[in-house]
């Protein structure tokens, strides 16, 4: 299992949807496109487990297209839990 900590600042989906996303960096993105590409699921995701705060959860991460890198979305039960809004900056950890 690979860990990678990650620090990022919390978007809304730009659209109608009531989205919010963590996006990996992309020298961070593309050292798991190497090491984890056979793991790639649907839409080029990557499964993984998430820590962050006192919240873990089991999710994948999704390419972003316009950056080349990562985006984590952020469900509303875990930003509620970890009283989480748009415009903050989070650090969590990766399990792949």
């Amino acid at each position: 299992m690979a860990r990678y900590k990650v620090k990022s600042k919390v978007v809304p989906y730009p659209g109608m949807a009531a989205w919010y996303f963590a996006y990996l960096e992309k020298k961070q993105a593309d050292i798991i496109k190497k090491k984890h590409n056979t793991k790639k699921a649907g839409f080029g995701s990557i499964r993984v487990t998430v820590r962050l705060g006192k919240s873990k959860w089991q999710t994948s991460i999704f390419p972003d297209k316009q950056s080349g890198a990562y985006v984590l979305p952020l469900k509303a039960v875990i930003r509620r839990a970890e009283g989480i809004d748009a415009g903050d900056t989070v650090t969590f950890t990766l399990e792949i």
